[in-house]
């Protein structure tokens, strides 16, 4: 159950409510029902640290740099302590908290994590890990539960990809005794990792329409992310119109979605890195670079009256039509996105008629949405089909 339903009018709250994974899109006067699945996917350093050996895990072969990259390991005890004693668990007296890692592998930051007093539930795709994770359960009081399961591919468009790693979040949770909480209840679990190398962009869409659908991990409430990121996509992730080269339609709905905090710095020396079958990557060659270990935490007022699950899409839209021709005026803009009156939304909304989508904050886009959804009683306030379009922005 979504747990801001409780703020819309009841014609609203009735259809949050049926079936899981259930939806409501309207435009011009219709409703259709569509299933989720269907519709919503279109996305302190060592000075030379060193591998811990390990004869569970093994050697791992190496590979050149030149095999693409899938993923990262933390291979630095000292930074993994680092960034466990940056989750706000309250200490080994407080309650204990569940924390979900991503792809865990060798296990260094899951140590760090479990001597914090937290319950850790590691999500592994690669089988090779998964032994050496289970033993280092077996000899932490056995708070570890480990799972074979890739975070980001949680919950696919397409059931029938449903196998070992790909899992289903509803019931993977259910057999992990995790409950859900409502929107405006505390952070029902926090999930620790990093973005995937290639495909940050990806998870970051993938994660967006889950958040502003409250699916997947998010039908379980405000659940909180501590995830590495490059540093690159960071800085377009917190860019506003002070940075407008970086600013784009990701800055916006994140920026809009959670508060965005950026905990700590790591050079990329500090990780190992992977390829999709899980062999080890020379780094002598690579490009090196800093990681960003941010915290991403849902907005309780993320949802309103005229911001809700049922009308994202629209919200998505009006964002991605702006950032289209960022040379062009906002006032513009809103001609194709709205029937009415353009100045008059502008002036309601107090936003000047000179500023271009570059202008205006992601606050702002979120007040001018609002502005044109309460215009009105009316359904036809958006000239906009309601097929919903691949975001690959």
């Amino acid at each position: 159950m979504w747990g801001p339903a409780t703020v819309l009018p009841p014609w609203l709250t009735l259809s949050v409510l049926p079936g899981a994974g259930r939806f409501c899109f309207w435009s011009l006067g219709a409703a259709v029902r569509k299933d989720l699945g269907a519709v919503l996917r279109r996305g302190l350093s060592d000075s030379c640290p060193q591998r811990l050996p390990d004869e569970d895990l093994g050697e791992l072969p190496r590979q050149s740099s030149g095999r693409i990259i899938s993923r990262r390991s933390i291979i630095s005890p000292r930074l993994a302590a680092t960034l466990a004693g940056m989750l706000p668990l309250g200490g080994k007296k407080a309650r204990r908290h569940v924390i979900m890692e991503c792809n865990p592998g060798p296990g260094i930051l899951t140590k760090a994590l479990l001597e914090t007093g937290a319950s850790v539930i590691a999500l592994e795709s690669h089988k090779k890990f998964i032994p050496h994770l289970k033993s280092l359960g077996e000899k932490l009081n056995g708070r570890l539960e480990v799972v074979h399961c890739d975070f980001f591919k949680m919950d696919p468009n397409n059931h029938n990809l449903v196998r070992p790693p790909i899992v289903l979040s509803q019931e993977l949770f259910s057999s992990l005794g995790i409950k859900a909480n409502s929107w405006l209840e505390d952070i029902p679990f926090k999930v620790v990792g990093m973005l995937p190398v290639n495909n940050e962009r990806k998870a970051l869409w993938k994660l967006l329409h889950d958040l502003y659908t409250c699916s997947s991990i998010y039908r379980y409430g405000r659940v909180e992310l501590y995830m590495f990121i490059s540093e690159s996509q960071f800085e377009k992730l917190i860019a506003n119109p002070t940075n407008p080269n970086l600013y784009h339609v990701l800055s916006v709905l994140w920026q809009v979605s959670c508060e965005i905090k950026l905990l700590h710095k790591a050079p990329s020396s500090l990780f190992d890195m992977y390829t999709k079958n899980g062999l080890l990557v020379h780094k002598a060659s690579l490009k090196r670079h800093n990681l960003c270990f941010i915290q991403m935490t849902p907005r309780k007022n993320l949802f309103t009256e005229y911001l809700t699950p049922i009308n994202y899409d629209i919200f998505f839209h009006m964002v991605k039509q702006c950032f289209g021709r960022r040379s062009a005026l906002l006032i513009q803009h809103l001609h194709s996105l709205t029937p009415y009156d353009p100045l008059n939304i502008m002036n309601e909304a107090k936003i000047g008629t000179k500023v271009k989508p570059s202008d205006i904050y992601p606050q702002d886009f979120k007040h001018l949405f609002e502005t044109i959804e309460c215009s009105s009683d009316d359904d036809s306030k958006w000239l906009y089909d309601r097929v919903i379009e691949d975001l690959h922005c």
